[in-house]
């Protein structure tokens, strides 16, 4: 059986668990939204009802898919130990860290280097004589 991260490794599916965040949605829908064809959406969507991240519920002649929690509990439960490493790195920066909020002046004073590096490129050298 495949782990939670060898399902999640194909782009696919993941567009497929990505659209499933907002809303349950029929193949259809997910078909549509992805420009893939039908074929091809079911099988991704057989592969992560197999492996628990999906499951389904019949509405007249559609059949809709939703996300299951549990095997993001998985990926959540491994990606604990990368959290406490980026929150620690992350909160030794903030005391330095400044926002750059630009400037007209800053605006014109770039305005100015791009013209004159766009001048000294158009310059050619005089020939020697």
């Amino acid at each position: 059986m495949e782990s939670a991260f060898e399902i999640i490794a194909e782009p696919n599916r993941r567009a497929i668990l990505s659209l499933l965040v907002s809303s349950q949605q029929s193949v259809g829908e997910l078909e549509r939204q992805l420009r893939m064809p039908q074929p091809t959406v079911s099988k991704h969507l057989r592969v992560l009802r197999e492996a628990g991240f999906v499951e389904s519920t019949v509405d007249a002649q559609r059949r809709l898919y939703r996300l299951k929690p549990e095997p993001f509990q998985e990926v959540d439960a491994w990606l604990a130990q990368f959290r406490r490493f980026w929150s620690g790195h992350l909160d030794a920066l903030e005391p330095t860290s400044t926002v750059w909020i630009p400037t007209a002046r800053s605006d014109q004073h770039h305005q100015h280097q791009r013209k004159r590096k766009s001048k000294e490129k158009t310059r050619r050298p005089k020939p020697r004589t």
